[in-house]
């Protein structure tokens, strides 16, 4: 048994027999996944910060956040704990497990949105964010037991079809070909493994899909370009896995598949380099509503020839995050049979169509702005039909109201701002939609209002969703002309309304470690 103990084959049989009379995708879910060749190997460590990564997966959730804090006292920096955290959730879930890659994706906005705060408080996302990674460890008992291991790389990966190898071997199921073969590019640079894992990233629509490898690729920043691998092999295996419950469950493959590489060959974009037309407010209105009322093969169509008209992506990427703002502010709520204690009748926080839109667009854009030229075509294509084809059940009138915003007289920002917290405490999303949407009207500053709404993306647990919304609405906001950017706060107003009420997990404990109220 090669070194190996009775007890732990024997449990690999188990394993073995047990997934195959329940299916993989059933399997995962409940936490017994497959044994793949790799996991049989040593465990993978990360060098000088192995012992903080250990830390962070095997500390207790009850002595976490005061040794925590102890170690912030005691001078180490927030980037160093988010970059720990992120490997520690890599290793521990690959990518694989709902609430982990959740917990990954909220990192890198977590930290951002410590710069927004003073500095007593500036540790309470990130606090917050590695409560809820220590908690899910925990919980899936993994904290001494990995996904995320050794691999050893194939002997040789033509880099020059490494995307699309990738892909045919995540299409095939053989996790073992899509992860060697990954290890292979993975020895290039960084960049260029981020453009090979693309391919199947655009492969279907979803939200998840799109904002892990966006996040992985964030977190390079912080955490190093010498755990790219580690970090952007999460979406390999998230991508394989997700095959396979299609598979499993019968479902078909998204049309996009056909979609991207007939628009790729019809339009002919990577020929020549794209243009740089500067667009009008009114061509960015107009292409944001078709992508927001067409088919999803319709809107891709229309970003094609856009750009194929030699428009800027940027205008192009703008016009896809309107239309899935639009999703936010015309979202009646969820329904009651879709309800659960964290998201309650009419709310819209959490994975409702609009903020997955909407994160699932600034995702898309982010991708093309950092990737080759192939990619950056093929995430506007993608992204605009994602963003599409989501409104068979929306409202007709678009949040703010006009009989709300006829009820707003005040002019005073000081008043204002007041209203729409005691608007946001009612969690009375058409009030708070509309008092921001007025104080944005008398061109007052958006600092004021982005300081309220942090407090309650920081405070709120968001159903695993507020800080990456909230970063998406700080970039979407700056991304965009001032005809259309006070949209994203008005829709982020609606979203804080919704989700305030439901206190994060370790927060206070975090507040009051910190000594802050």
């Amino acid at each position: 048994m090669h070194g190996r103990s009775r007890r732990e084959f024997l449990s690999d049989v188990g394993r073995g027999m047990l997934v195959a009379s329940l299916g993989s995708a059933t399997a995962m879910e409940l936490g017994v996944a497959p044994a793949l060749a790799e996991e049989s190997g040593h465990r993978l460590t990360f060098g000088r910060i192995e012992p903080l990564v250990s830390f962070m997966q095997e500390t207790s959730l009850d002595e976490l956040l005061p040794a925590l804090v102890d170690k912030l006292n005691a001078g180490m920096d927030l980037k160093t704990l988010v970059s720990a955290a992120a490997l520690a959730n890599a290793r521990a879930f690959g990518g694989q497990d709902y609430t982990g890659y959740h917990t990954f994706m909220a990192l890198v906005p977590a930290y951002q949105m410590s710069s927004e705060l003073s500095t007593q408080r500036q540790p309470l996302p990130v606090l917050k964010v590695l409560y809820r990674n220590s908690s899910r460890i925990h919980t899936q008992g993994a904290s001494q037991q990995d996904v995320l291991c050794p691999v050893d790389a194939a002997d040789s990966v033509a880099s020059s079809r490494g995307g699309e190898l990738v892909q045919e071997a995540v299409r095939a199921l053989d996790w073992d070909a899509a992860e060697a073969r990954f290890a292979a590019l993975a020895k290039g640079p960084a960049g260029e493994a981020f453009n090979h894992v693309q391919f199947t990233v655009q492969d279907e629509v979803d939200v998840h899909r799109v904002v892990l490898a966006w996040r992985s690729w964030a977190m390079l920043d912080l955490a190093g370009s010498q755990y790219a691998h580690a970090l952007l092999r999460q979406s390999v295996r998230y991508c394989v896995n997700t095959e396979q419950r299609l598979r499993d469950r019968k479902r078909p493959v998204s049309a996009v598949r056909e979609v991207l590489p007939r628009l790729l060959d019809e339009y002919r974009l990577l020929d020549e380099p794209l243009g740089n037309r500067k667009a009008e407010d009114g061509w960015v209105k107009e292409l944001a509503r078709t992508v927001f009322s067409a088919s999803r093969e319709q809107a891709a169509d229309a970003v094609a020839a856009a750009l194929g008209e030699g428009m800027d992506p940027e205008a192009v990427g703008e016009a896809i995050s309107l239309a899935a703002n639009l999703l936010v502010l015309h979202d009646p709520g969820r329904r009651k049979e879709h309800s659960s204690p964290q998201k309650p009748p009419g709310c819209v926080h959490g994975d409702s169509v609009g903020v997955h839109a909407s994160d699932a667009a600034n995702a898309w854009r982010n991708i093309a702005r950092v990737s080759n030229a192939r990619n950056k075509v093929a995430s506007l294509f993608v992204g605009a039909f994602h963003t599409a084809g989501q409104t068979s059940w929306v409202t007709k009138e678009p949040y703010p109201y006009a009989d709300q915003l006829d009820s707003i007289r005040e002019k005073d920002s000081d008043v204002l701002l007041a209203q729409a917290e005691e608007a946001i405490r009612a969690n009375d999303q058409a009030r708070a939609c509309a008092v921001v949407h007025r104080y944005g009207e008398f061109g007052l500053p958006a600092r004021p209002v982005f300081d309220l709404l942090v407090k309650y993306a920081v405070s709120e647990d968001g159903a695993l969703h507020a800080e990456k919304y909230y970063r998406t609405v700080c970039e979407e906001f700056e991304a965009s002309r001032p005809a259309f950017r006070w949209r994203q706060l008005v829709a982020l107003a609606r979203v804080t309304a919704s989700e305030y009420g439901f206190a994060a997990p370790g927060y206070q404990e975090a507040c009051d470690l910190l000594g802050v109220s």
